[in-house]
């Protein structure tokens, strides 16, 4: 006789003194344990061997689905699978499903780390962002409208680190496809521009020479640490970017050639080219970089993190030009308007347009002068770079010390225009 919804409730939990078995059809089946438990099972030969495989329990799973999936099971034991281990596949791949965070471990370990110079940040930025509200998802059933609510609420209030946010979670994404671990990317037609409204700030900013003058001012008068104003010195004297600085070793000062080396790995540039940065270091630069290196007599790094011999972090230099606009407002009602640290290399090389040649200029930047000439051409221009850094230290005293003119040629528009949107 057939099981029966109503003969099912009539047994559920109801205890008893051994188990009992009652079949239904086509192999389908119920035990019913002495606690009461009614488990579904499927009776079926596979290789001439007669076999079970449980299917689901009551009351989680009706008569009705336990048919259907009775059903299922049949069709693929007639194509040759068995059911048990097609059950078994099933569940694992439930458990395989990466959730997102598991996803952004893999793609953090194999890539991130290895080819990301702020992936500490990146990290940060999804920690506080985005695992509270998506991270135990299956990654690949995250649909695209959770990743803009995310992503939409972000561009208003804080757009950088949405867009960040945005960039990395494509390069997951992807990651995650190429390696079917997901089916898709959700984000692959997303652009921060287009789709979230997020337009960068202006990046045509260069300091003039009264602004100039004034932060060295602040710099000198501040309270900012001794290392924080070698720090800003040594960065608007080089024009270099600032992260090249801050992660330098002491190693990379070669103080008998006066050669600043930059390993590839510290330098925009070096991932596609696999050479080093060269600068040299002048005699002023030398003085700086030697007092550096006593402020960090116990560490492998010329700069660090205030109290530590570990290399100074990533946001360090962020709020230097905060605390020097601070100063100019309290102390010398002076209000300067809004600059970066990247302000100051763009101020630099703005300068050196006036001073020397435009590939001297560009290399002196780590900028790339294109690809033919850089095969071909292997000359290192310390010499002329070294001559340029003397005459813009000169200036940047003439400036300070009131002896150049307003306004500078290095604060001429066609300069500014023409540079604004390189380094």
């Amino acid at each position: 006789m057939a099981i029966t919804d109503s003969w099912l409730k009539a047994n559920y939990r109801k205890t008893r003194s051994k188990t009992l078995v009652k079949t239904d059809r086509d192999g389908l089946g119920v035990r019913v344990s002495p606690k009461g438990k009614i488990t579904y099972c499927l009776r079926y030969y596979f290789n001439n061997k007669q076999t079970t495989s449980d299917i689901g329990s009551y009351p989680l799973m009706s008569l009705k689905e336990a048919r259907k999936e009775n059903s299922r099971l049949r069709k693929k034991l007639e194509q040759g699978h068995n059911p048990k281990v097609v059950r078994q596949l099933e569940k694992q791949a439930i458990i395989d499903v990466k959730s997102l965070e598991a996803l952004f471990e893999l793609w953090y370990e194999a890539y991130c780390i290895k080819n990301k110079k702020g992936h500490h940040d990146i990290k940060r930025s999804f920690e506080i962002h985005v695992f509270p509200r998506i991270g135990k998802l299956p990654a690949e059933q995250i649909t695209l409208h959770e990743w803009l609510d995310i992503l939409e609420k972000l561009a208003d209030t804080t757009p950088a680190i949405a867009e960040r946010i945005l960039v990395n979670a494509k390069q997951m994404l992807k990651f995650g496809v190429k390696r079917r671990l997901i089916p898709l990317n959700p984000l692959a037609d997303i652009y921060a521009k287009e789709d979230l409204q997020i337009k960068k700030r202006s990046t045509d900013r260069v300091l003039s020479d009264e602004e100039i003058r004034m932060v060295w001012f602040a710099v000198d008068r501040s309270r900012i640490t001794a290392k924080n104003k070698l720090f800003v010195k040594l960065c608007l004297i080089y024009g270099c970017r600032n992260g090249e600085l801050r992660i330098a070793k002491k190693e990379h000062f070669d103080f008998t050639d006066n050669v600043w080396t930059i390993p590839p790995e510290n330098h925009k540039l070096g991932k596609s080219t696999g050479k080093p940065l060269l600068r040299p270091i002048t005699p002023v630069i030398k003085g700086y970089l030697k007092e550096a290196f006593t402020l960090s007599s116990n560490s492998p790094y010329v700069f660090t993190n205030e109290g530590s011999n570990e290399v100074m972090g990533v946001r360090a230099p962020l709020q230097i030009p905060y605390n020097i606009m601070q100063y100019l407002r309290r102390r010398e009602s002076y209000e300067i308007p809004h600059f970066s640290m990247h302000d100051l290399r763009r101020t630099c090389r703005s300068n050196l347009s006036t001073i020397t040649e435009f590939h001297v200029a560009e290399i002196m930047l780590g900028h790339s002068i294109g690809r033919i000439v850089q095969t071909y051409d292997r000359h290192t221009y310390l010499q002329e770079q070294s001559t340029a850094y003397i005459e813009w230290y000169k200036r940047i005293i003439d400036i300070v010390e009131g002896n150049v003119p307003e306004p500078s040629p290095a604060n001429d528009n066609v300069v500014r225009l023409d540079f604004r949107k390189r380094g």
